[in-house]
């Protein structure tokens, strides 16, 4: 993952992503990670995970497109870090996609991106 500042890049991250990384989220439990210009939505320090980045999937494209199909597009799309009694695991998270369909990130990581992204803050997913 990729963070800018006024256009400039300001830090790499590595990421985990869904079970399932590839191609867009079109459903509930599909194991993707949404593809394309969300935003921030909500911050939250209380959650399973250590701390989490709301993203504002599903947009009206997203339901549209799951209802067309008679489902249900899911939501609840975070970038966080990981479990806080996992912790120790660290960058080793990123050896395999293991998660429901969010950007996870260690959890120094998500205390530094929760600092420094304030709501409203555009995010471009792309594989």
């Amino acid at each position: 993952m990729s963070a800018f500042s006024a256009g400039k890049l300001v830090k790499t991250y590595s990421i985990a992503l869904g079970s399932n990384p590839e191609g867009h989220k079109e459903v509930e439990g599909d194991g993707r990670t949404p593809e394309g210009t969300y935003f921030i939505s909500s911050k939250s320090t209380e959650s399973r995970f250590h701390m989490n980045l709301g993203v504002s999937y599903p947009d009206s494209s997203d339901v549209s497109n799951a209802r067309h199909r008679g489902l249900a597009p899911g939501g609840d799309i975070k970038v966080h870090g990981l479990r806080t009694f996992l912790g120790v695991v660290g960058r080793y998270h990123t050896l395999v996609d293991w998660t429901a369909g969010c950007v996870a990130v260690t959890n120094a990581e998500i205390e530094e991106l929760y600092r420094a992204v304030p709501l409203g803050t555009r995010i471009v997913i792309v594989r």
